[in-house]
């Protein structure tokens, strides 16, 4: 079947080929008879514009791509969808990339989206430091990192994840905890690390304590005074990994057992949450649990969690915002990192005082 042209469509509207080129693009300066006799030949023909090679004229497209760590969880497709509520009223599509925490995928996307002549890429990188980020941005691809703050040489947008720790820290301290868990993915994730590190500072400030560093997941938890914290980090954020976790503690003798632990994200404690309720424990009588994130799901859940918020969605319209004003006076432009503060919503599944052990 044959295209029809641009050519095509002024012969049937009677009218020129600039004519109909200002009805696609800038239709407020035709009259609408004449618009309306554009836009029935292009009904008429079938016409569709090539958005290629008009995007190969002009030199960008009106695209964005979103690449995020991991499109199942949650967090993401708010972030998402803040990005492209904003990106909508700006005439600008975005596309979702999955980089599943892969630096291998992640490379591919950026390689992929820079060909296709996108207007710019808001990333969750999996590394922040990866100069191809740099690149991208010298070549005149702007770049801005989302959920990750930057050094200056890109846009950011991120919460303050070492706040976000020590806020459910103390928080379990707070309510009387004193042998707690922390259950995080992989440490190269810097989110994941900087969560850890906001809530060691809350344990330490508490003074007497007991680090228990990192452990192997299936070790167990030896007893002590103060407040004695370990570390698990598992192979990823998921509920599953949050699950194993739960199960392996669940099977600790009742004496080893933590009475707390703190997730790096709410997938994790649902995971964590499932484990305990499989096994017949309480939450929280038996053991607290407090993730991160404060997705909708955290607070659906059987025993509502609490949870350290972030901004899902103003994440995402912050950095599209950041993207269109260095799109759109790139001269003028100068980088900024903005972070926001995080907050806990405290519920169910930690909300009960304890007595100092």
């Amino acid at each position: 079947m044959a295209t029809t042209n641009i050519k095509e469509v002024a012969q049937r509207a009677r009218v020129s080929v600039g004519t109909v080129s200002n009805v696609l693009n800038r239709p407020e300066i035709v009259s609408p008879a004449t618009r309306e006799r554009v836009f029935s030949a292009i009904r008429e023909l079938g016409f569709v514009r090539n958005e290629v090679a008009r995007h190969l004229r002009v030199g960008r497209s009106r695209t964005v791509g979103l690449i995020v760590l991991d499109v199942a969880n949650p967090f993401f497709a708010d972030v998402a969808q803040g990005a492209d509520t904003l990106a909508d009223e700006h005439d600008t599509m975005v596309v979702l990339c999955n980089s599943a925490a892969d630096p291998a995928r992640e490379l591919r996307y950026l390689y992929q989206l820079e060909q296709q002549r996108v207007m710019g890429i808001l990333i969750t990188p999996v590394d922040a430091g990866n100069p191809r980020l740099a690149e991208l941005a010298a070549r005149g691809t702007p770049v801005v990192l989302v959920d990750s703050a930057a050094t200056g040489l890109q846009c950011s947008v991120a919460v303050d994840d070492r706040l976000g720790g020590h806020i459910a820290g103390a928080h379990l301290i707070e309510r009387g905890h004193r042998k707690i868990l922390f259950v995080g993915g992989p440490q190269s994730i810097k989110q994941v690390a900087d969560r850890h590190a906001g809530f060691t500072s809350a344990v330490t400030e508490a003074g007497d304590t007991e680090p228990g560093g990192g452990v192997d997941p299936g070790g167990g938890m030896g007893p002590g005074g103060g407040v004695e914290l370990v570390a698990w980090f598992m192979p990823a954020l998921s509920v599953a990994n949050g699950r194993s976790a739960g199960e392996r503690v669940a099977a600790l003798p009742s004496g080893e057992r933590p009475t707390a632990v703190f997730c790096a994200n709410d997938l994790l404690a649902l995971g964590f949450l499932q484990a305990m309720a499989a096994r017949g424990l309480r939450v929280p009588d038996d053991m607290a649990i407090v993730g991160y994130d404060d997705i909708d799901f955290a607070a659906a859940a059987t025993v509502p969690l609490s949870s350290v918020r972030q901004p899902r969605e103003l994440l995402g319209r912050t950095a599209i915002d950041l993207l269109l004003e260095e799109v759109a006076e790139p001269e003028l432009h100068r980088h900024r990192q903005v972070i926001f503060q995080p907050d806990l919503v405290v519920r169910q599944s930690s909300d009960l005082h304890r007595s100092p052990h």
